[in-house]
């Protein structure tokens, strides 16, 4: 019987190949968009699960009151592993402090490269469970050794076995190779860890954390943990929240610190905070393209139905012989089952074909590395299930719909589908239309957001500037190096900071002046720099005067940004004092406020500061002019090798380090713009087959019009103005949805657009315009039909 309902199947898809093709073609790419958007939301809610403890790795965090808002922040200090292990060890199976994560330069022979690492305490290899393929997990218990990942030692050694051979990392320290392990997946947090390094070495490296007083007051540093067996988060959490205001004076703690305990389960998803509130992260994304995948599913299931409900007429002469010859409903439904599950199962293979092509392209934009799992159990296992629940949606209406015709009407030639049998196509063509306007919304909205952001003033020249690693030797040699860069004519100008012009790398508190709250627990971004900053970013000053080598006082004077001067209350800050580190510093200026955060966000109030070459790590130029950027460049790594040994010239262009900022927000963007285009295809689709089919269903009526004088145009205005009616309902239906939506993304953003009338009026007419290309072509093709033919059988 199964064999026999396949059989009919197929001959029906044969006979009716254009509408086939639509079926298969409509589905095909509504299942390939559910099943990459279904393996990005799994490789989401998968993340970090690759480490075998993930259950009960946890983050230590912290909660501040800084400049009257609370201030959620992952560093520590670098005491806070040995304090919960000292008072709290029963609570953990391990504590492991880390550094930040930084490119190092590995040397070995001749042969260098640049590869990201971190400094752990011993512990970390096994606690975050690596695969080991050399050495074992115990290899950072050494303060000159390195754990290197298998593509790292591959590329520094080749086939050569690197097991307790000596690589200099930063020209700095030779380390001994203590163990290679299998590179971490894309998707953890610690995916671009290609080195491991002791913990006792950054220690050694960074002398000056010994000399920190109080220690508790500064935070530089990670804190990871492993809670021990039958251990509850929350409890622990409860118990070691004042770990650092038991450690801190009165006047340290006046930011109410509290420690707290944030689980890797959440690292991902959750790792927003407002105002010491979990507000989320990409969590929303999950649910947002989650439901969109389930949306573009559901349109390409409309289409099958549409379609497979409208062609009802030239079923009904089927479904009445066979009612007459004994068949059961029961039969006829099963019947029209396998007819879907035959079109889903056809679709489902065209679907692996389109997501094997689409895939790489796809982790392009998402910036992701998913791969199809093709000898997983649970890849299989989903994709029979996505198969029976595809087939079930679509052929479940046009089953029970076309199994209850009346054989004895359709047999007599009085059965008419009735005045109403439309509705039901409506209802889901309007479905249709409102998802791909909602879409389109959003994308807009999301683009429009983004170029807000890019045009939202940096307050400095971006054009032209480059950051360079701030080498020892450079360092010893910085007026040579910048004085012979510019009479070659390589560079205008160059400066030293703390920070680069797109980041914050440190943020101080303490700060007191006349007329502040007591109460009041402050920290501003306080960046130390040379005297040609502000002259290299070209920054502003509005009030006073920028720093300068003919005055010997500026090395106690500050300068602040506009933040910074309505925030501390001055009407004319030039000239007031501001206490600081024990020492007073006079503010001599006041520059507009240079955007080196998020540029969704306001700009802090932050301090800046002439300091020492040995506490900076950055090197900013500004390029000449009138050279090329590649001429310019390498005049800088002549000059460059010159004063290191040889070392290689390492530069970022500032521009690109800003554009960077908005990677996140893009991508999203980005993948809303394509689910947007696929699901107005899939409605296209569905559109172009219900035209074909209305206009083959009104042939004789158009042919009676033209022989009676009706041109072309009103022949086209008969066919589209339904479709257009439909458009526009779904227009208003999807205008106050999205707006909604809309609303609540953009609301987590400081700096943010307001959603005009523009917007919807832009989607409406884009899907009005999409629908005119979709239905004129059956239009004008029914309409230039020759009427003789349509009515010679009359």
């Amino acid at each position: 019987m199964i064999k026999n309902y396949i059989k009919i199947a197929w001959r029906n898809l044969l006979k009716s190949k254009g509408y086939s093709a639509l079926n298969i073609g409509g589905l095909a790419v509504g299942m390939a968009v559910a099943m990459l958007i279904g393996l990005w939301v799994y490789s989401e809610l998968s993340f970090d699960k690759y480490h075998q403890n993930y259950n009960s790795i946890t983050q230590v965090m912290q909660h501040a009151n800084f400049n009257g808002e609370i201030k959620t922040q992952k560093a520590n200090p670098a005491l806070m592993a040995s304090e919960l292990r000292a008072k709290y060890g029963s609570d953990f199976k391990y504590v492991v402090q880390a550094s930040w994560t930084e490119d190092h330069l590995i040397t070995v022979d001749n042969k260098s490269v640049i590869k990201t690492g971190m400094y752990f305490e011993p512990d970390a290899p096994e606690m975050f469970t690596l695969e080991m393929i050399k050495g074992a997990r115990s290899g950072l218990k050494d303060p000159y050794s390195i754990m290197l990942s298998a593509s790292t030692a591959e590329a520094i050694f080749g086939n050569d076995n690197p097991i307790n051979k000596t690589i200099k990392l930063d020209r700095f320290v030779d380390l001994k190779v203590t163990g290679v392990y299998k590179d971490l997946p894309d998707n953890t947090t610690f995916k671009g860890i290609k080195i491991m390094m002791p913990w006792d070495l950054w220690l050694i490296r960074n002398p000056w954390v010994k000399d920190l007083n109080p220690a508790w007051g500064s935070n530089q540093s990670l804190t990871f943990v492993q809670l021990a067996d039958n251990v509850d988060v929350a409890n622990v959490s409860t118990r070691i929240k004042n770990v650092k205001l038991d450690n801190l004076g009165k006047e340290d703690g006046a930011a109410k610190w509290v420690v707290f305990l944030h689980p890797m389960s959440k690292w991902n998803l959750y790792s927003e905070f407002k105002n010491g509130v979990n507000t989320g992260g990409n969590i929303q994304y999950v649910w947002l393209f989650g439901i969109i995948g389930i949306f573009v599913l559901t349109l390409a299931c409309i289409n099958f139905m549409n379609l497979s409900t409208a062609r009802s007429e030239k079923r009904a002469k089927e479904v009445g012989i066979r009612k007459t010859v004994g068949s059961l409903r029961s039969q006829i439904i099963k019947q029209f089952f396998a007819e879907s599950y035959l079109v889903v199962l056809l679709a489902f293979i065209l679907c692996l074909v389109l997501v094997a092509l689409l895939l790489p392209v796809f982790n392009d934009v998402a910036g992701k590395k998913i791969e199809i799992a093709w000898t997983s159990p649970v890849f299989w296992t989903s994709s029979i299930a996505f198969i029976l629940v595809t087939g079930l949606v679509s052929g479940s209406y046009p089953a029970l719909y076309l199994s209850s015709f009346q054989p004895l009407k359709v047999l007599k030639g009085t059965f008419r589908v009735g005045k109403f049998a439309s509705v039901p196509r409506k209802v889901l063509v309007t479905l249709q239309f409102t998802v791909s306007v909602m879409l389109i919304i959003g994308t807009i909205v999301v683009y429009q957001q983004i170029q807000h952001a890019k045009n939202r003033p940096v307050g400095y020249m971006r054009q032209g500037l480059v950051n360079l690693n701030f080498e020892p030797e450079i360092k010893e040699h910085y007026e040579a190096v910048r004085s012979e860069l510019k009479k070659l004519g390589a560079i205008e100008e160059m400066a030293a900071s703390q920070s680069p012009l797109t980041q914050v790398w440190n943020s101080a508190g303490g700060y007191d002046w006349e007329g502040k709250d007591p109460n009041l627990s402050v920290d501003f971004p306080t960046n130390a720099m040379s005297y040609e900053f502000g002259k290299t970013a070209a920054w502003k000053v509005i009030k006073g005067r920028d720093f300068s080598r003919e005055f010997a006082t500026d090395s106690a004077g500050f300068v602040i940004n506009e933040s910074a001067a309505r925030f501390l209350g001055f009407k004319d800050a030039i000239g007031k004092k501001l206490k600081w580190d024990g020492k007073t510093y006079t503010i001599i200026g006041v520059v507009n406020d240079i955007m080196q955060e998020s540029p969704f966000y306001p700009v802090r109030p932050s301090v800046y500061h002439l300091g020492n070459y040995d506490n900076m790590t950055n090197l900013i130029v500004k390029l000449n002019p009138q050279k090329s950027v590649a001429q310019q460049l390498l005049l800088i790594e002549q000059v460059w090798k010159k004063y290191t040994s040889g070392i290689s010239l390492r530069y970022k262009f500032v521009d690109d380090q800003f554009e960077g900022k908005f990677k996140a927000e893009e991508r999203i963007g980005k993948l809303a713009l394509y689910f947007a285009v696929l699901a107005i295809f899939i409605s296209c689709l569905g559109l172009f087959g219900m035209a074909s089919f209305v206009a083959e269903q009104r042939t004789k009526e158009i042919g009676i019009r033209k022989v009676l004088g009706a041109g072309v145009g009103n022949v086209w205005r008969l066919l589209s103005s339904e479709f257009f009616a439909l458009v526009l309902i779904s227009c208003f239906i999807a205008t106050p949805i999205a707006w909604y939506y809309l609303q609540n993304w953009l609301i987590k953003y400081d700096y943010r657009i307001s959603i005009s009338w523009e917007v919807f009026a832009a989607a409406a007419i884009i899907a009005l315009v999409i629908t005119v290309l979709t239905v004129s072509f059956q239009a004008i093709k029914a309409a230039l039909a020759n009427p003789i033919k349509s009515l010679r059988s009359e």
